[in-house]
């Protein structure tokens, strides 16, 4: 098949998938049918097809990336090489060298999976039911990298701290009772939450993050009260996990609110998966073959991602055309979201010589 990287890209891009992926996902379905492969679709929405035949000898390689957008749709624009529109960079143009690579090979010493998930802007559900049933040796996620290769991302979850307390006229209602006043409190513990009971800063990823993103709290300015709700943002370095960070907050702010409140800490979502932050050690081969082919540094990728829920099965790295952000500020999610063609095409080459010297 002669796949036509500027056509998909520019097609992909003019195809809405911030509410909806439908559309999206016939599209690609339907250029690896006209290429005489046999797509499947499984519960979860993901599109999967491999190539080659793996044997205990070979390798077995999985491309993953995701084909929804955040909204809003942002129009299909090129002024030469600079592609503009939603999904230009996060993620249709590392899509559009995924599948680029993936066409082009057929594998003689391994096999070569492409797993693309409808859902990594959202709930990750699709992400999460394929760590479930997939086994490889190694597994490039397609992101805006600048075409550098990643080997690390922190995890990443959301939730919820309620105060409850005594609620009233303001005039009667004690302060060691207002939900209210205990919010400084709340604060001034998430502030020193990582270093009193954190888990540390990870060699590669350095640090975690602890930010508090919403404060909400009454209804009328003369009156206390019940609750008070503080909403939190957490990135994560390993070990932790969205649950074991939330078993340590609970006890960490329980010893420091006013004694006339009580404290519970929940997640966002919780029965949807959050992302998992991983590190690949940079010694691994699928590591040095991504290096040597794009000359790109070895470095963190500085967003959540899918690709935690892979790293737990093997080998697993970040690569892809695009940046998350520039001089000028924001890139992908953004008004201005962009990407250089010509990166997608290099892109492309890179992953097609690395994947030859890794499935033949």
């Amino acid at each position: 098949m002669d796949f036509d990287i500027a056509d998909f890209h520019a097609e992909a891009i003019r195809t809405p998938s911030h509410e909806d992926v439908s559309a999206m996902r016939e599209l690609l379905c339907e250029t690896l049918r006209e290429a005489g492969l046999e797509p499947t679709v499984d519960e979860f929405g993901n599109v999967l097809a491999s190539k080659g035949s793996p044997t205990d000898d070979t390798s077995h390689i999985v491309l993953n990336t995701h084909i929804d957008t955040v909204a809003p749709h942002v129009p299909y624009e090129r002024d030469g090489d600079v592609v503009c529109g939603r999904g230009a960079c996060d993620a249709k143009g590392p899509l559009a060298a995924l599948l680029a690579a993936f066409l082009r090979l057929e594998p003689t010493a391994g096999r070569l999976t492409l797993a693309i998930t409808p859902d990594e802007e959202t709930l990750m559900t699709g992400a999460a039911g394929l760590a479930d049933r997939l086994t490889a040796d190694g597994y490039i996620v397609g992101e805006p990298t600048d075409l550098d290769v990643c080997i690390a991302a922190r995890g990443q979850c959301e939730g919820t701290i309620t105060l409850e307390g005594e609620g009233g006229h303001a005039a009667s209602v004690p302060a060691d009772r207002n939900a209210v006043f205990g919010c400084s409190s709340v604060l001034s513990a998430l502030e020193r939450f990582d270093e009193a009971v954190g888990p540390g800063d990870d060699p590669i990823l350095g640090g975690p993050k602890l930010t508090a993103t919403m404060l909400e709290a009454g209804d009328a300015p003369n009156r206390v009260p019940e609750t008070a709700t503080v909403t939190f943002d957490r990135r994560s370095v390993p070990p932790e996990t969205s649950e074991s960070f939330r078993g340590d907050l609970k006890p960490f702010l329980e010893e420091r609110v006013p004694d006339g409140l009580s404290v519970s800490v929940d997640l966002i979502r919780p029965d949807t998966p959050f992302p998992t932050a991983f590190v690949t050690d940079e010694d691994e081969r699928l590591v040095g073959v991504l290096e040597e082919a794009s000359g790109g540094a070895v470095r963190p990728f500085g967003a959540a991602t899918e690709a935690g829920f892979f790293a737990a099965d093997a080998p697993t790295v970040v690569f892809g055309p695009g940046v998350l952000a520039d001089g000028d500020g924001g890139v992908a999610h953004a008004e201005r979201e962009y990407v250089h063609f010509s990166d997608i095409e290099r892109a492309a080459d890179v992953l097609t010589e690395a994947l030859r010297e890794l499935v033949g």
